[in-house]
């Protein structure tokens, strides 16, 4: 009998969740300060990405999380010409400045200073003038029952936060020109283990970002 009850809750709440009646739930919190960057600057001059840097324990999503804001970019921003991270690795190594771009990296991470001479020739060799530099300072995921039968677990909140440090730099004086910082939270009822993966929240977070440049 408990049996039949736990499918039969679990059925209803699984086509509750499917038809949208237990939509995600975003809560975004956006700070940005303007220095340079004007209107019209990223389409007349281009952006390219380089490596973000990650809390301890992300390391491995760098990569992951410049796509995600590179392929935003470009589908919001069309008339902007975007390098992503992989082009700009590219012809970085392909122009024998990869101990350079290493040492620049380093230094960014212990100082948060970009060195002007080697973002000079970087922003040389891809083409473009302003380089995007994404920090993920935090990131964490719970999970909280919402509904269950008997004691048994139908429904988890799953919930899942993000907090970005987002510059552009212009490579040709070496100073930044835009900054950003962003913290989101994003939760959505389910019956699987799933939860939301950080390319997921950062996603939602670069559609924020990128609607906030100039």
């Amino acid at each position: 009998m408990n049996g039949r009850i736990y499918f039969f809750g679990l059925a209803i709440v699984s086509t509750l969740i499917l038809t949208g009646c237990f939509p995600a739930q975003i809560y975004p919190t956006l700070q940005q300060r303007g220095i340079s960057l004007r209107p019209g600057d990223l389409e007349a001059h281009g952006i390219g990405f380089i490596t973000p840097s990650a809390a301890t324990g992300q390391e491995e999503e760098k990569q992951a999380v410049a796509l995600v804001f590179a392929e935003t970019m470009q589908k919001e921003r069309k008339a902007i010409r975007v390098v992503p991270l992989a082009e700009t690795l590219g012809v970085v190594n392909r122009a024998g400045l990869a101990d350079a771009y290493t040492r620049m990296y380093s230094d960014y991470r212990d100082t948060g200073l970009l060195k002007r001479e080697i973002l000079q020739q970087v922003g040389k060799v891809t083409g473009v003038r302003y380089m995007a530099q994404i920090k993920v300072q935090s990131f964490g995921q719970k999970a909280k029952e919402r509904f269950g039968i008997f004691g048994l677990r139908i429904v988890e909140t799953k919930t899942s936060g993000v907090r970005l440090f987002f510059q552009i730099w212009d490579s040709e004086d070496g100073t930044v020109a835009w900054e950003a910082t962003q913290e989101l939270h994003y939760s959505y009822d389910t019956v699987t283990e799933r939860q939301p993966t950080l390319p997921t929240v950062v996603g939602r977070a670069a559609q924020d970002l990128v609607a906030k440049l100039p």
